[in-house]
């Protein structure tokens, strides 16, 4: 990788361009070797730093009911992501710090955030707390896996874990098709869904 990495550098500075006699137009059409003449980039941090996953606006269907939300919209360039969703028996928004660099293909991150749900129609709500884990599976929100374990209403009586598996896999540059895994432990009773949705990646 390190001597991938290293030609490629080498191929796009000036001097190597004019002794491999590159056409100009090679270099007009190609802004990515513009760019590297200009400045060459640290290309082990940029993977680093990129996120290897993207933002994503999903629509769904899930226990018979519609189901939208937004999924890893980062804040600003820190390590910050937030998420919200929304259907009638299960909505709300968490925010999620990455521990690992934004690219890295294995990452965790607390969650912090609230939820409502509606059981056998009783009410529970409060804050959530727990853990994701993102596996990522091909950069730029080609296809990943995240499992999220959190706890609704921690401590309390009303206290209710979410498992949570999804599953993502891109169909074009654009848009993925999603499947998702949720099992849902209350005093109440546990309940398993399954939903399968679209995601649009701007």
């Amino acid at each position: 990788m390190r001597a991938l990495i290293f030609g490629m550098l080498l191929l796009a500075s000036p001097a190597y361009a004019a002794e491999l006699d590159l056409d100009p137009k090679i270099i007009q059409n190609s802004p990515v070797l513009q760019r590297w003449q200009k400045q060459v980039p640290n290309v082990t941090e940029e993977i680093k730093t990129d996120p290897s996953f993207r933002p994503r606006i999903r629509v769904g269907y899930s226990a018979s009911e519609l189901k939208v939300g937004i999924e890893d919209l980062r804040i600003d360039r820190t390590n910050f992501t937030t998420s919200a969703t929304y259907q009638s028996s299960n909505w709300g928004a968490d925010l999620h710090y990455y521990v690992r660099p934004l690219g890295s293909y294995l990452n965790v991150a607390p969650v912090v955030g609230y939820r409502h749900l509606n059981t056998e129609g009783q009410t529970i709500d409060g804050a959530n707390i727990g853990i994701r884990a993102l596996f990522v599976l091909s950069r730029g929100g080609g296809a990943d896996i995240s499992l999220t374990q959190s706890w609704v209403a921690p401590f309390s009586a009303d206290e209710t874990g979410l498992t949570t598996l999804s599953i993502g896999y891109a169909l074009t540059h654009n848009l993925r098709i999603s499947t998702e895994f949720q099992r849902q432990n209350s005093p109440i009773q546990k309940e398993s869904r399954i939903g399968i949705g679209l995601e649009w990646m701007p």
